[in-house]
């Protein structure tokens, strides 16, 4: 079980880098854009880590249902799992957001995107708290 813990960890620490920093990519990425008038390198570098993440998002979200099964399903793995959702709904949410991107069609302000980039640290929080202390 520990080496399952290890590759959880560093799954999630995978995820978690695309979490935080695409949607800090795509400010930038739009102004690389409005600069160039087109699909420059950091638009590139954008799609590479999403689409990079998303595996190790899937393995940490397997190792991670594993390792429930494993304890026995207790309820602070719920509340996690609940929390891996949302995380998983702002992650698909960014997804989008890089579609449309790539279109060159960047409808979000930058305020919006750094508000949501912190959304996605609040529930990470959120999910710390519940792994750590188990409340229940």
């Amino acid at each position: 079980m520990e080496w399952v813990k290890i590759i959880h960890i560093l799954c999630v620490m995978g995820w978690m880098t695309s979490i935080f920093a695409v949607p800090r990519a795509l400010i930038y990425w739009r102004r690389e854009f409005e600069r160039l008038g087109e699909f420059g390198p950091l638009g590139d570098l954008t799609i590479r880590l999403y689409r990079f993440s998303s595996g190790l998002g899937v393995i940490a979200l397997g190792t991670g249902l594993w390792m429930g099964w494993t304890l026995g399903w207790p309820a602070w793995f719920w509340l996690k799992l609940g929390l891996v959702v949302a995380l998983t709904a702002h992650y698909v949410w960014t997804g989008k957001l890089v579609i449309n991107a790539r279109k060159g069609v960047f409808g979000k302000s930058d305020f919006y995107l750094r508000i949501f980039n912190e959304v996605s640290v609040l529930v990470i929080i959120a999910i710390l708290w519940a792994v750590v202390v188990k409340p229940f």
